[in-house]
């Protein structure tokens, strides 16, 4: 498949053979392009993994540097059909959503080419093992829950039919240069069959952001969503992963940790003790209290 850019006006593309809708702004690649870029998706370049694939930072032949997300099931779509999902994610544009700028279909390789975000994710910064220079100070904090709550409201409220994420976590929220909030994989449930997402094999693979409703039967609402992004703002406060073996058993998870100290009227106690100065326990315990009222069955 050739390498080209896709813009102006509305065209028509022919890869593979096949003739196929094409996007405003998508930008194809070939495999071996993208090969080159990571190094043959080397574990050393390799950024992240989640439900939908693994991600790896390359660098392009004009030296731009690029996230390459690696779908991880082998898509039962035809070219066609992936092409016209793709395009419906692609013009789909918010200050607090990740930028999708190209893609690769060549065989059963389905890959996709986001912008690089310099601070990569909450996972691995405010939440991750090793060091950050990064300052989370209270102020930043509001700014990131408050961007990923008008992220999500975005696609629940504006987009028609509405994109229900399905798997909102700290790993999937990134971070830019300016420390704003980009939620990644939205809208990609569409682009794998049903049965080969993590929406069925890996509906446990994300211990504590399931909504119960999701993770016993199998429902998915905007309330899955919204559950989710109550552990988060939990993560947020606390500076702290929802889960962590490695402490004791009654202090590993941190949502019945909080319920704990809520009923004994020390929320407070939930509060990342780093945080400093510009602190607003008030609005601190007010974020608290947000997840605590999120839906539940």
């Amino acid at each position: 498949m050739s390498c080209c850019f896709m813009c102006g006006k509305d065209i028509k593309q022919s890869i593979e053979g096949e003739e196929v809708p094409g996007g405003n702004k998508v930008r194809t690649f070939s495999y071996n392009e993208l090969r080159k870029a990571t190094h043959d998706f080397s574990e050393a370049n390799k950024i992240g993994e989640g439900g939908f694939g693994s991600v790896f930072r390359g660098r392009l032949k004009d030296g731009t540097i690029v996230a390459v997300k690696v779908l991880s099931a082998t898509s039962k779509q035809g070219i066609r059909e992936f092409f016209t999902e793709l395009t419906a994610i692609s013009d789909i544009v918010h200050e607090n959503l990740i930028t999708l700028v190209g893609c690769c279909a060549e065989g059963s390789h389905r890959i996709l080419v986001y912008n690089y975000l310099e601070n990569n994710s909450l996972a691995h910064t405010l939440l991750g093992k090793g060091y950050s220079s990064i300052r989370f100070n209270w102020r930043v904090r509001v700014k990131i829950a408050l961007g990923v709550a008008h992220g999500l409201a975005f696609l629940h409220e504006e987009i028609r039919p509405p994109i229900i994420h399905r798997d909102i976590k700290a790993s999937n929220i990134l971070l830019d240069k300016d420390l704003t909030p980009k939620i990644s994989d939205f809208g990609l449930a569409r682009l794998l069959p049903l049965n080969a997402t993590h929406v069925s094999t890996r509906v446990a693979g994300t211990i504590g952001y399931l909504a119960p409703e999701y993770a016993v039967r199998g429902q998915v609402t905007k309330k899955s969503d919204i559950y989710s992004f109550g552990v988060l703002l939990l993560e947020i406060v606390s500076g702290r992963c929802n889960h962590n073996n490695r402490l004791p058993y009654e202090d590993q998870f941190l949502l019945e940790r909080t319920w704990r100290h809520h009923e004994q009227g020390q929320l407070e106690k939930i509060i990342d003790a780093d945080l400093e100065d510009d602190l607003d326990v008030e609005e601190a315990c007010r974020f608290l209290k947000e997840r605590k009222a999120s839906p539940q069955i």
